[in-house]
C-alpha cells in the first residue's frame, strides 16, 4: 500500500481518547443524577388502545387527558392513522376503563369509537422488565469479552469490551440527560447497537490482525493506521445506510418507534466512531504487537505435516 494514502487516525487517538472520556464522564454524571425516564414497561401503569371511525385529532385527545388529569401520558397512532394508542403512568387497574369510557363519550362523530384493548403493566413486573434488561447487556459484553479473546486475542477482547461498553453508556446518557422516554423497545435498540457495534469492531480487529501478521516490519501504530485505512469505504457505507434507513424510521415512523430509532441513530453513530478509535486505542495502549499474534505450532506439527 502507498503509505501516502493512509489516513494518520491514531495520530489524533490522545483528542479521541479525551472526547471519549468527556462523553462517558458526562454520561455516568447524567445516570446518577437524572437517571433514567424509565417508561411504562418499566413503571407500571396502563395502556388503552381505541378505534377511531375517521382519523384521530392526537391533539384533541391530549387535551382531554390533560383535563382527566393525565397530561404526562402518551398518545400516538398504532399502525394507521384511526388507531390511537395511550399509555399512561398509574397504580390502579381500573383506571383504564374510567378513561377508555371518557374518550368513547367525547368523541363527538356518527360513529362511535370502539375500545380495542387494556392492558395493565404492574410496578413490580416492570421492575423485573428493568433488572432482566440490565442482567441481559452484562451477560452480553461478558459473552463478547469472550468470543473475541477466544477468536483473537486477549488484548483485542479488552479493546472490543471497552468500545461496547463506550457505545452503550453513551446511548443511556443522552437518554437520561434529555429525559426522552426508557422503554422496552430503546433497550431493544440497545442491545442490537452492541451486536452492531461488536460486527464493525471484530472485522477492524480482524483486518489489524492480518496486517501484524503480513506487515513484518512496521511499527504498531502503523499497522493499525493501515488497517483502519482500508476498512474505512466498508465501514462508512454499511454505517452510512444502516443510518439512511433509521432516519427513515425516525422521521416517518411514527411516535412508538421514534426513541427506539434514535437509539440506533445514537449508537450506530458512536459505534462508528468507537470502532475506530476506541477499541484500537485500547489496544495500542495495553502494547498489542506482532509477537501478541504469533501462532505457537505444536511439536512435531511438521513432520506430522509432511508425512504422506
Amino acid at each position: 500500500m502507498n503509505e501516502n494514502k493512509v489516513i494518520n487516525f491514531m495520530g489524533r487517538r490522545k483528542i479521541a481518547a479525551a472526547f471519549s472520556i468527556a462523553l462517558v464522564l458526562l454520561s455516568i454524571g447524567s445516570l446518577l443524577v437524572k437517571g433514567l425516564a424509565f417508561g411504562l414497561d418499566f413503571t407500571g401503569g396502563t395502556l388503552i388502545e381505541l378505534h377511531y371511525p375517521q382519523s384521530a385529532d392526537l391533539g384533541k385527545v391530549r387535551d382531554e387527558l390533560r383535563e382527566m388529569g393525565y397530561g404526562s401520558a402518551v398518545v400516538a397512532n398504532f399502525g394507521s392513522d384511526e388507531d390511537v394508542v395511550i399509555r399512561i403512568q398509574s397504580d390502579g387497574e381500573k383506571i383504564g376503563d374510567s378513561v377508555a369510557t371518557q374518550l368513547i363519550q367525547a368523541y363527538g362523530g356518527d360513529e362511535p369509537a370502539e375500545l380495542k384493548r387494556i392492558e395493565y403493566v404492574g410496578s413490580q413486573i416492570g421492575e423485573e422488565f428493568a433488572n432482566d434488561g440490565a442482567l441481559g447487556m452484562l451477560f452480553a459484553l461478558a459473552v463478547v469479552m469472550a468470543y473475541v479473546a477466544l477468536r483473537f486475542q486477549f488484548k483485542f477482547s479488552v479493546g472490543a469490551v471497552v468500545a461496547l461498553a463506550h457505545d452503550v453508556l453513551i446511548v443511556l446518557g443522552m437518554f437520561s440527560l434529555f429525559q426522552l422516554d426508557f422503554d422496552l423497545t430503546v433497550l431493544a435498540s440497545v442491545l442490537a447497537v452492541i451486536g452492531y457495534s461488536l460486527n464493525d469492531t471484530i472485522v477492524v480487529s480482524d483486518r489489524i490482525r492480518e496486517n501484524f501478521r503480513k506487515i513484518r516490519k512496521a511499527e504498531p501504530i502503523e499497522v493499525v493506521n493501515i488497517s483502519l485505512t482500508q476498512t474505512l469505504d466498508r465501514t462508512l457505507i454499511t454505517s452510512g445506510t444502516t443510518m439512511l434507513v433509521l432516519m427513515a424510521l425516525f422521521i416517518f415512523g411514527g411516535e412508538l418507534i421514534h426513541n427506539f430509532a434514535l437509539a440506533l441513530l445514537i449508537g450506530i453513530g458512536i459505534g462508528t466512531y468507537s470502532s475506530i478509535y476506541v477499541a484500537a486505542n485500547i489496544m495500542l495502549a495495553m502494547n498489542i504487537s506482532k509477537e501478541d499474534l504469533i501462532v505457537i505450532e505444536k511439536e512435531g506439527e511438521d513432520q506430522e505435516s509432511m508425512m504422506p
